[in-house]
């Protein structure tokens, strides 16, 4: 229903597939698979179309009133975790190597899950990932912050068109006002990370618990002492990792990269980071995103004179 809709009022303001993909912007087979009822889009697509087209909100309120995971299966190690997602108030996540699930695009999904011999299988999986991510996308949504490893922007998953709207799909969560992203960069080896992936889930009546997986199995800790522990190496990771804006910015970069190159950027040194720092401040500030230079500089002072080599001052004329 809802992609007959969208193809009515497209129709009806004289746009192609393959214009209003342009608009969004996203792949033209996003439209083409909404229309035809074969994808669940995002309630940040609707609100878009509404605009482009002028519909004068009619998407969104639609895209709202539709149960778009009526029955959804997760695995059964997952269900308790999917449980706690469904009611928690708050999320605090470190991954490294892939994606959360949360912040997955449905191709990013996909290409995790290609491997599954039954393609009714690994649709299955890829709606029930897919379905978690709802209640985050609301505009009173509960507060997530996801720190995520550089190895997570690195790793190729299904192809680098993949990636690359993996990335955009990230700088659009990041700009959501219950949703902040940061990136803990390669280069950085004197940060203190988690030995794996975890989440720190707060619940309504102050539980709070510590999730971690290993092969096909979740493991849950809610022992005060184990609480507190990790909760400390989280918040110290998240405040010397990238900032929100630096991240995005450097999120950017490996878009860009996908999308030019079609594999991401070389590692680069602290020096290179400097360099890049520049350019990268200037195009946060067009985007609305404000750094406090006089914070910044001294700290990027103190790194550049530890780890530079030094060399002679040329004199005047020389």
């Amino acid at each position: 229903m809802f992609g007959e809709v969208l193809r009515h009022f497209r129709e009806a303001a004289g746009f192609t597939q393959e214009r209003l993909s342009k608009e969004i912007p996203c792949d033209r087979s996003q439209v083409a698979r909404v229309e035809a009822g074969t994808r669940v889009p995002q309630e940040t697509f609707a609100k878009q179309c509404d605009d482009i087209l002028g519909t004068g909100g009619v998407l969104l309120r639609l895209w709202g009133r539709i149960d778009w995971y009526p029955e959804v299966q997760h695995p059964d190690w997952f269900e308790r975790r999917a449980e706690m997602d469904a009611v928690a108030v708050a999320l605090r996540q470190y991954q490294t190597q892939v994606m959360p699930g949360l912040l997955q695009s449905e191709e990013y999904a996909w290409g995790l899950f290609s491997d599954l011999a039954s393609s009714e299988r690994a649709e299955e999986r890829v709606r029930a990932r897919l379905s978690r991510q709802g209640r985050f996308l609301r505009d009173d949504g509960p507060l997530y912050v996801a720190v995520l490893d550089e190895s997570c922007l690195r790793n190729v998953v299904g192809s680098a068109a993949v990636m690359r709207g993996q990335c955009a799909h990230l700088l659009a969560m990041g700009r959501r006002p219950n949703i902040r992203i940061q990136v803990a960069p390669a280069h950085r080896p004197e940060l203190i990370r988690p030995k794996t992936s975890m989440t720190l889930i707060t619940l309504p009546k102050g539980e709070q618990w510590v999730y971690s997986e290993s092969l096909d199995r979740g493991h849950f800790n809610d022992d005060p002492a184990v609480f507190a522990h990790h909760s400390h190496t989280y918040d110290v990771l998240r405040a010397d990792a990238l900032s929100a804006p630096e991240s995005a910015a450097l999120i950017g970069d490996f878009m860009e990269g996908y999308g030019d190159h079609g594999q991401a950027p070389a590692q680069r040194s602290d020096m290179d980071q400097e360099q890049l720092q520049r350019p990268r401040r200037r195009r946060l500030h067009r985007s609305g995103a404000q750094l406090d230079e006089e914070q910044l500089q001294p700290r990027r002072r103190r790194r550049l004179h530890r780890n530079s080599p030094r060399y002679p001052r040329r004199r005047p004329g020389a």
